[in-house]
């Protein structure tokens, strides 16, 4: 490729297993990597740090618009009540119109002279970026989402009760599909990738062998 960013998308629900592909792909390719969805944890945290309401769009849109790459730093946003605030502030159109041009940009243009982008998130091959080179929608089911997720924040010394994250997990796929803007769909061409069945490394292999088909060159 020359003359323009070699881009892989991403998306999939929650403990899918689609953030551990993105950094492996990115590693591989040496491509920069993306992690929307802390852009949209970041802007629910915010919100909740000045009390606010992630449901509001005057306050999400406020803290969309003045979000700054430091902010992505904050490790309070691996936690799963920015999860849940992400998942409220990104059905709010502001927010995702404010977040959308630093997506795109990101991909067209990668950092410290990249040849190409890997952004993960949940609207990536359908909106933000439908004419990415190469296409993964990562996917498993529920159950077993909710499984990985207890044991990572059990990782993490955090006491959980299952049945409460499982029902935490499908309430955020719920908004996360039926919002009305870019709702978590997998695009017409993108490569379904179920990863109940498979280890982390399988997935990277299954995913290898597909964007090698998109990128023969390896460029």
């Amino acid at each position: 490729m020359t003359g323009r960013s070699f881009v892989i998308a991403i998306d999939g629900p929650a403990a899918a297993g689609k953030g551990t592909l993105a950094r492996r792909l990115a590693d591989h390719f040496g491509y920069a990597l993306l992690d929307t969805g802390l852009l949209y944890r970041a802007v629910g945290r915010r919100v909740l740090d000045r009390g606010g309401n992630p449901s509001d769009p005057l306050a999400a849109g406020a803290a969309a618009r003045a979000l700054r790459p430091e902010n992505l730093d904050d490790p309070r946003l691996r936690l799963d009540e920015a999860a849940g605030a992400a998942s409220k502030v990104a059905a709010i159109p502001e927010v995702r119109a404010a977040l959308l041009d630093f997506q795109r940009g990101f991909a067209a243009h990668p950092p410290d002279g990249k040849r190409g982008a890997v952004l993960d998130g949940r609207d990536i091959g359908t909106h933000v970026c439908p004419n990415a080179d190469a296409k993964i929608f990562v996917t498993a089911s529920v159950e077993v989402r909710a499984e990985r997720r207890v044991k990572e924040l059990r990782e993490r010394g955090l006491d959980v009760i299952p049945s409460a994250v499982l029902q935490d997990m499908k309430e955020r796929d719920a908004r996360d599909s039926s919002r009305s803007i870019a709702p978590l769909v997998a695009a017409a061409d993108a490569f379904v990738l179920d990863t109940s069945s498979l280890d982390a490394d399988g997935v990277f292999a299954a995913a290898l062998q597909y964007v090698a088909l998109r990128n023969p060159t390896g460029a």
